[in-house]
């Protein structure tokens, strides 16, 4: 059977360029061992699968997987998705201009903005939880990542469906130097059940973004994710329970896909409670289909 199929490059505007995600939109009929197969042949940080709503006040299902498991919750699958869906026509924006996404963290809400020939979309965070890192794992974590981390900032575990330990470094040179050891950080995960660690450092100022982002989730067969929406989500939250962000709210633009030239743009805006929402923009890079 054939099924329709897209590959969106998210986070950009051009193509191979930002975080690409396999979107299959002709899902129904699929098992969670076809999708989990399909999901290690495109070898793609996610792959998703769409499927019809099974609860009222959705426009559409949506299953993701990495190469190795499967998420309740991503950032860039829910935005390429919604490109690939709303680009084939088989949703319609609310009055709104609302969609509203179904997946295994429950109801996710996007907002949509065009601008003259390019669409930008957005999510809002699901709930956030974020607890702290025991002393012995920020210890082991600094060696897997050859530095230390402040301690005025000490790093936390931030769970929004995907679950990021995530890590404040000194600057964005920091960052963008980091070296992992990958064996060590997939124990690590394995060990505390998250998904991967997400680092940040701030940029100088008056460049195109506030901040640099790298995100790491070698247990589920991504060593480097290009552009993560969902660890971004979780910067945002850091920073803002850490009180880092101005309290009546901010948005700001994070940098992230430089090391593996993926360059990517993420737009996030926090409000004054704390609400956080992921955006950007999105291109179609392969359309076709699978025969599955």
């Amino acid at each position: 059977m054939k099924r329709s199929y897209k590959v969106v490059d998210v986070f950009t505007s051009r193509p191979l360029l930002g975080n690409p995600v396999a979107v299959v939109m002709d899902a129904e009929g699929l098992t969670t061992e076809a999708m989990q197969a399909v999901a290690s042949w495109t070898n793609l940080s996610e792959t998703t699968f769409v499927l019809p709503t099974t609860t009222a006040g959705a426009d559409y299902r949506l299953r993701i997987f990495t190469p190795r498991s499967e998420l309740p919750f991503a950032g860039h699958p829910t935005l390429g998705s919604a490109h690939a869906v709303l680009e084939a026509g088989r949703v319609t924006p609310r009055e709104s201009g609302r969609l509203i996404q179904q997946c295994g963290i429950g109801l996710v809400e996007l907002a949509i903005e065009e601008r003259s020939a390019e669409r930008q979309l957005a999510f809002s965070l699901p709930p956030a939880k974020l607890e702290p890192l025991l002393a012995a794992d920020m210890a082991e974590l600094e060696r897997i990542l050859g530095c230390k981390v402040g301690l005025r900032t000490a790093p936390g575990i931030v769970n929004v469906g995907a679950i990021w330990i995530v890590v404040q470094l000194s600057d964005a040179a920091a960052v963008l130097d980091l070296r992992p050891d990958f064996v060590r950080l997939a124990e690590l995960e394995r060990r505390l059940g998250v998904t991967g660690v997400t680092a940040f450092g701030t940029r100088e100022p008056g460049g195109d973004a506030a901040i640099e982002v790298r995100t790491f989730a070698p247990s589920c067969g991504v060593e480097e994710d290009p552009v993560c929406g969902s660890g971004n989500g979780s910067v945002a939250v850091f920073q803002w329970r850490r009180g880092l962000l101005p309290p009546g709210g901010t948005d700001y633009v994070a940098a992230q896909g430089r090391c593996v030239g993926r360059d990517g743009q993420v737009k996030v805006s926090v409000d004054a409670n704390g609400h956080v929402r992921v955006g950007g923009s999105c291109v179609t890079s392969v359309e076709g289909s699978l025969t599955l």
